[in-house]
């Protein structure tokens, strides 16, 4: 029997109950969200249940309330197909004067914005939910703790125990709670149907808006091809461009960018701007990045052995993923990642900023002595360009690797630490 893999996100979806009358988990569709809302309430309505949908949409039309009784905190599972339970649940909560009363989860289809006429300000608090972290689906030890890390601790001490076989593997099935459970083969198939899912259908769903197929996937694998770059629209555009026969303008793609993220498909990052000893000036263009490696994988048609024999795009998705467990590290953490570029050509992968100013440096690296000196080497340029006097020095300094045996720190402060001993 499939048992429940505890998330980061539990805790983070607790916390917010505990100050909030309503919490809305987002994020993308099989990320695990309502699985681990239902863990969190303590009754459920499922709109979209199919011996009850019409029944539901009639009574969230004339009297939304009736379905928002039940014993709290009460999950509203798909409530974005009746928007009006938005306002229902921002009155339900002013009026019974308690936190903790709603979570609120929805699909890949955002709900229709003109139909609600709060923003829910002080009543909701926001959760975005990723696909699974390596620790949380358990293939990473979870030995190294992000959060010891801001302490900078003399020493660290751990093994991994993936190999690049293993981590081939995981790039490719993603982070995908019921990919989890399933037989390796079987597993890498869930990435390619959540692709043809977002190709066929999502895609257009999300406005009603009718889109072009080959379209989606000419733009997808030339995202995938330009994972942890800051490639601009018209670059994708000349991508696409050139195995697409028809017209093709910039608008257009950009159209079909805005609706990979409204399903959070992908999810860009932003640069980071840190006060630095010279005048150097910094690149503000965003990275662009799955929300999942395997999303990648699948729209390049890749497998396991591919990545192996071709380890310069193994590379890039690799990246991919380490974006994605850190992403969810920091939001435990209450940080934000950025990615580091200037015009001198100097580049840190990974930023993490806390809320309280502190921030670790971090390159990624998918294994091998002289990757992790180039890693080390960029990340003493950087420090050694940020101005101390206006902003702190980097809490530390860390290249994640994806083969290294060892977590350890060097001799001149810098962590290595493989993913697979990597939690929050």
């Amino acid at each position: 029997m499939k048992t429940y893999k505890k998330r980061i996100a539990d805790e983070m979806i607790s916390k917010k109950l505990r100050g909030k009358g309503a919490v809305l988990v987002e994020g993308p569709k099989w990320c695990g969200k309502t699985t681990t809302a239902e863990m969190l309430s303590n009754s459920v309505l499922y709109m979209a249940e199919p011996d009850n949908v019409n029944q539901n949409l009639m009574l969230a039309d004339i009297s939304p309330s009736l379905l928002l009784q039940g014993e709290a905190p009460r999950l509203i599972d798909e409530w974005q197909i009746a928007p009006k339970l938005w306002d229902a649940v921002r009155f339900e909560v002013d009026h019974r004067n308690e936190e903790g009363q709603f979570i609120l989860t929805g699909s890949a289809v955002p709900a229709d914005s003109k139909l609600m006429k709060h923003t829910g300000a002080g009543r909701f608090a926001w959760i975005l939910m990723r696909p699974m972290s390596l620790f949380e689906s358990g293939e990473s030890n979870g030995t190294i703790r992000m959060s010891d890390l801001f302490t900078a601790p003399d020493k660290i001490m751990a093994i991994n125990e993936l190999k690049i076989q293993d981590i081939a593997f995981l790039v490719c099935r993603g982070g995908w709670p019921r990919a989890t459970f399933l037989d390796d083969e079987i597993a890498l198939e869930q990435a390619f149907d959540y692709y043809d899912a977002i190709v066929k259908t999502d895609i257009s769903r999300v406005d009603g808006v009718v889109r072009i197929p080959e379209r989606v996937r000419l733009l997808m694998r030339s995202y995938a091809r330009n994972q942890g770059a800051q490639i601009s629209n018209a670059a994708l555009k000349a991508d696409m461009q050139a195995n697409d026969t028809d017209r093709l303008d910039e608008d257009t793609v950009i159209s079909y960018i805005n609706v990979l993220k409204k399903i959070f498909v992908v999810e860009d990052m932003a640069a980071w701007n840190p006060n630095l000893r010279s005048k150097t000036a910094i690149r503000t263009t965003d990275t662009r990045y799955y929300i999942d490696p395997s999303i990648a994988v699948a729209a390049l048609g890749l497998g396991p052995n591919d990545l192996i024999n071709d380890l310069e795009t193994f590379g890039l998705l690799f990246e991919t993923m380490c974006v994605r467990d850190l992403r969810v590290f920091a939001d435990a953490l209450g940080g934000q990642v950025y990615h580091y570029r200037d015009k001198s050509g100097l580049e840190c992968d990974a930023v993490i900023h806390l809320r309280n100013g502190n921030y670790g440096l971090i390159e990624i690296k998918l294994g091998g002595d002289t990757a992790i000196e180039h890693g080390a080497e960029t990340l003493k340029m950087l420090a050694g360009k940020i101005d101390t006097d206006k902003m702190k020095a980097p809490s530390f300094e860390m290249v994640l690797t994806g083969t290294g045996r060892y977590a350890y720190r060097r001799p001149d402060g810098i962590y290595v630490v493989p993913i697979g001993c990597l939690r929050d």
